[in-house]
């Protein structure tokens, strides 16, 4: 099918075309051509770009394309054409740059929050070289917001919050084309995934066209769970000196961080004899629950060898605010914690920068000692599993409210399974949802499981949710997982013969006879599925491997860690750990080989590929277009 281009210069035509033949067809391998990917191409060919797509699907129809040529040359670009309204200091607004966005759809940011970011990336990757082209950013101006586009900087600043997640091995640094951009960009959202940021909102499109809503709420989610890791009495038993007199120890462990972290500012304020904060907004503002804070978590000297910091109290009797915010900030520089707020953050209230300020206080002098856990038996505390974490991340990063921190007690109360329920498209009424304090629950959330999701719940209850049983709440959650990975039931033979088929069609020798073969823990039956799924994806120099087939531990966790960055990266949302593959977690390794073939049953095969590509441009481009309606 060919079309006309009207009065379009041939030339800048042909661009176009000849642009989306050699990035076949379409530049992330969706099988149809995307709002955002036709800007891409029109800037590259130095042309104006019109808004095409008129059904907001974020596809670009024949239809579509052709309206776009015809008004081309009759209309400029207004990419200013929703004015900012609404303008406060410091929020920035502006309109409908989502593609889902109704017309007059309002978006803002804070200016303060974005140079707080930038402050924090600029230092702590200030050493990386595969960030040099990137920053300094500058705190002014808005190259935080194009400074996301290749990927790069979203990898690193996950890794800096949780080590490892992602094998940088696998980030693309040389030779930075709009599909490697894209790939570390699809990379960073399923990481960011993992970890239990919230990106179902997200996708590449938005960070790589640097919607500034988007960029800063994302890196705020990745910058916080950095920052909240270690606020947990598992990772700092120092912790336990916040108990209060007669309160129990579980109660205590089923706090969130940020519950956590005001109690530990108002124990070192109870220490100094002032007044105790109940919110780090309004109050705050003063400055004094800070310089009283510091003075108690400052080094003393002694046994631990670090040199001793005195506080500077004088500042606290300065009249005015502001001023005395910032000689509060100047004390908190000589502990090296002057990160995250400004003097106008502290006396404005800024909630997120100042909880931001204190983590950070409180990861660097936390000052709590061991020794002050007054003979409590700390025995039975223990560190999240692995598989609590999967499930805690994987319910987060679907946007569970509240959020989840302690996997057993955020859901004694069934409100957030009755999310999951939804989100595997069982209907919840909510209308018959108990709320505070709770008088009854459990017979409606085991009828939604058993009888209308199918689930097998012998012997499980409510009751059994409600207090907190670890076997019963992870048997549920693993089926709700199973269920968003696969839909409507897949038998595990299914997505094994599928595993095998691939393979073999190949002729890939890393076949396995069920998810608990051994094979599985040298991750390369993973590994060559992946080759299968995305050919030329895998670097094999990459990949360790030996003719008996046998890695020691350390060459088996390296390539654990590639597959799951790789499958992340070619758009697999992965939840396992390559811990999973290693010791061959049965349940995991099923989540994994589900979301491949699950993202390897939407993609166009490499066959198809070809023929299309060696069809004439017209051809090549209408049959695009019609994949994509289909």
């Amino acid at each position: 099918m060919c079309f006309c281009l009207g009065r379009v210069n041939a030339i800048t035509a042909e661009q176009v075309l000849t642009r989306i033949k050699r990035e076949r067809l379409y530049i992330d391998n969706s099988g149809y051509v995307s709002d955002f990917e036709l800007q891409e191409l029109f800037r590259e060919a130095s042309l104006s770009f019109i808004a095409g797509d008129t059904n907001k699907d974020e596809k670009i129809s024949f239809e579509e394309f052709v309206s776009i040529y015809q008004n081309l040359k009759s209309k400029q670009i207004a990419e200013t054409f929703k004015k900012m309204i609404s303008r406060r200091d410091g929020i920035r607004s502006f309109g409908g740059m989502s593609g889902n966005s109704c017309e007059g759809t309002q978006h803002s940011y804070s200016d303060e929050e974005k140079v707080a970011f930038v402050n924090w990336i600029n230092k702590a990757l200030a050493k990386d070289p595969d960030c040099d082209h990137l920053l300094p950013m500058n705190p002014n101006g808005d190259s935080l917001f194009s400074s996301v586009r290749d990927g790069i900087l979203l990898c690193k600043m996950i890794n800096l919050s949780q080590p490892d997640t992602i094998d940088e091995r696998v980030i693309n640094t040389k030779k930075l084309t709009t599909f490697k951009m894209r790939e570390n960009l699809v990379l960073a959202l399923n990481s960011a995934s993992a970890i239990g940021c919230t990106v179902v909102s997200i996708d590449a499109h938005d960070l790589m066209a640097g919607k500034p809503h988007l960029v800063l709420g994302l890196f705020w989610q990745i910058i916080k769970v950095g920052l909240f890791a270690d606020i947990e009495i598992s990772r700092n038993e120092g912790l336990i000196c916040l108990l209060r007199d007669g309160e129990q120890l579980d109660h205590l462990m089923s706090l969130s961080p940020e519950e956590l972290l005001l109690r530990w500012v108002n124990y070192h304020l109870r220490n100094a004899g002032t007044q105790t904060i109940s919110n780090f907004s309004e109050d705050i503002k003063d400055s004094r629950a800070y310089f009283y804070l510091m003075d108690q978590i400052s080094p003393k000297g002694g046994g631990d060898f670090r040199m001793s910091i005195k506080i500077d109290m004088s500042g606290i009797n300065e009249r005015n605010l502001d001023r005395r915010a910032g000689l509060m900030l100047q004390q908190a520089a000589r502990l090296d914690c002057r990160q995250f707020v400004s003097s106008q953050d502290v006396t404005s209230g800024n909630s997120k920068l100042n909880m931001a300020f204190v983590a950070n206080m409180f990861n660097t002098h936390p000052a709590l000692q061991r020794g002050q856990l007054n003979g409590l038996d700390t025995s039975h505390i223990e560190a999240e599993t692995r598989e609590e974490k999967t499930f805690r991340n994987w319910m987060n990063s679907l946007g569970v409210s509240p959020y989840v921190n302690h996997l057993y007690w955020d859901l004694c109360n069934g409100l957030v399974i009755l999310q999951l329920l939804e989100k595997v498209n069982v209907s919840v009424n909510w209308r018959r949802v108990n709320q505070p304090p709770y008088p009854a629950m459990g017979g409606n959330m085991k009828r939604l499981g058993r009888d209308v999701a199918h689930f097998s719940l012998v012997g499980i209850g409510g009751q059994n949710i409600n207090q907190g049983s670890s076997m019963h709440t992870l048997a549920l959650l693993w089926q709700l997982m199973r269920r968003s990975r696969d839909g409507e039931r897949i038998g595990d033979q299914i997505i094994l013969n599928w595993v095998n088929s691939q393979l073999s069609q190949k002729r890939k020798d890393c076949q396995i006879s069920s998810f608990k073969d051994k094979k599985i823990s040298t991750s390369l039956p993973v590994i060559d599925l992946i080759d299968v799924i995305a050919p030329g994806t895998v670097k094999w120099d990459m990949v360790k491997r030996n003719e008996r087939g046998n890695l020691n531990k350390e060459d088996k966790l390296d390539n654990a860690k590639y597959a799951v960055s790789l499958a992340r990266k070619i758009g697999a949302r992965v939840y396992a750990l390559p811990d999973d593959l290693v010791e061959v977690n049965p349940k995991m390794v099923l989540t994994m080989f589900a979301c491949l073939m699950g993202h390897g049953m939407k993609r166009p095969t490499a066959e198809a590929h070809t023929r299309i590509l060696q069809l004439p441009e017209c051809l090549c481009l209408s049959y695009c277009f019609e994949a994509a309606l289909l």
